[in-house]
């Protein structure tokens, strides 16, 4: 993907970095919060539900976002988190939930963090958004030493990304940015006019490979049409055996739901879900055979209990929804495919309440469903 690299909007900068300065005198609101808490329970929505395979234990502090996870040569398995609140990443073990250590600490240097939210698993590295730092920082696993970062030049407001090969042994990394155009009087962000968001989203090319850290900036992308233009933007994720990109729109004043759109950032003229998600849409996940089929996970955060939507890969229909007995409130989500001793179907972890990661076991899922427990079934 090359893009044209589109205006950024300034102003938001500057309200960006009050917020900031003012944070410890009130509390902080995130561009998709809202006063309402829905709830699954009065939905009226047809599930199945779903028992956890396991909840780490609960840390309120921490202020967990978004998950996701890394199998080790020897076939342990780390669960990875970030921690909004206390500016590091939880590591826990990703066949138990156990904690096994947390990792960083506040700051602006190699291995620290302000306010980390997106995080993405590729290779053997680990990609985190951090939102107050406006970069995205990458570590080797699985040590978690800083290699570098990027995005400071570009990025006012991050939050979600999604990462891909390309030629050349490098990564294609899509990056939301959820600039805004100052507050209301309830104090709610308030989203730039269309014109302006023509770059909620922007494109880093960086190296995967042995040597020296290399990242650079290629553009930006965002649909500026009443349709298909992207108010409140987090979770992406990416298929490219078929050309498509799905970015959820947590806007609930536009229709929260979830814009397809291809993999050169040109809207596709399709949303889907709109009036289905009754609560918020926010993390996206894939599960994939090689053939172009699969199924796309994407998530309803109720207060009480989030919804898990699946819809078909190649077609989008919607093929069902899920909700497990506890996990609520979700934000981040990962769906890690490859087996472990304890999952050899695959695991789905999910964000619990910001306070910790469920996991649902991927035979559990299929079988709820009707869905495939691998390609070859």
């Amino acid at each position: 993907m090359r893009l044209r690299i589109a205006p950024l909007v300034t102003v938001s900068l500057v309200s960006a970095l009050l917020l900031s300065a003012c944070a410890t005198d009130r509390v902080e609101r995130e561009p998709d919060e809202t006063g309402a808490e829905p709830m699954l329970a009065s939905a009226n929505v047809p599930h199945q539900v779903i028992r956890e395979a396991f909840l780490t234990a609960l840390t309120p502090p921490e202020n967990v976002d978004s998950p996701a996870s890394w199998i080790a040569p020897d076939g342990r398995v780390l669960l990875l988190a970030t921690s909004k609140k206390t500016s590091r990443l939880m590591i826990y073990d990703g066949d138990t939930g156990a904690e096994l250590r947390r990792y960083g600490s506040a700051g602006a240097k190699p291995g620290q963090f302000l306010r980390p939210n997106g995080i993405a698993v590729h290779g053997d590295r680990v990609y985190v958004v951090e939102r107050d730092n406006r970069r995205v920082q990458v570590l080797q696993l699985p040590g978690l030493e800083s290699l570098g970062s990027f995005g400071t030049g570009e990025l006012q407001q991050p939050y979600g990304l999604w990462v891909r090969d390309i030629d050349g042994g490098k990564v294609e990394v899509l990056v939301s940015d959820a600039y805004m155009a100052g507050e209301d009087a309830n104090g709610d962000e308030i989203p730039p006019p269309l014109a302006q968001l023509n770059a909620r989203f922007k494109g880093y090319e960086v190296g995967a490979g042995a040597g020296p850290f290399m990242a650079r900036y290629f553009g930006a992308f965002g649909d500026t049409s009443t349709a298909g233009a992207i108010r409140v933007p987090e979770s992406l994720w990416g298929d490219v055996a078929n050309d498509r990109l799905l970015i959820a729109e947590e806007d609930l004043k536009t229709g929260t739901a979830v814009r397809e759109y291809d993999l050169a950032g040109k809207y596709r003229g399709r949303t889907i879900g709109l009036g289905l998600f009754k609560a918020q849409a926010e993390g996206i996940a894939l599960w994939t055979c090689a053939d172009g089929s699969g199924y796309w996970l994407t998530t309803d955060q109720f207060k009480d209990r989030s919804l898990f939507h699946v819809f078909d890969r190649k077609t989008l229909a919607h093929l069902g929804a899920f909700s497990g007995e506890t996990v609520g409130n979700t934000d981040g989500v990962w769906l890690q495919q490859g087996a472990t001793k304890r999952f050899p179907a695959g695991v789905f972890y999910a964000v619990h309440d910001d306070m910790g990661v469920g996991a649902f076991d991927w035979r559990d899922i299929a079988k709820a469903l009707s869905l495939r427990e691998n390609c070859g079934s």
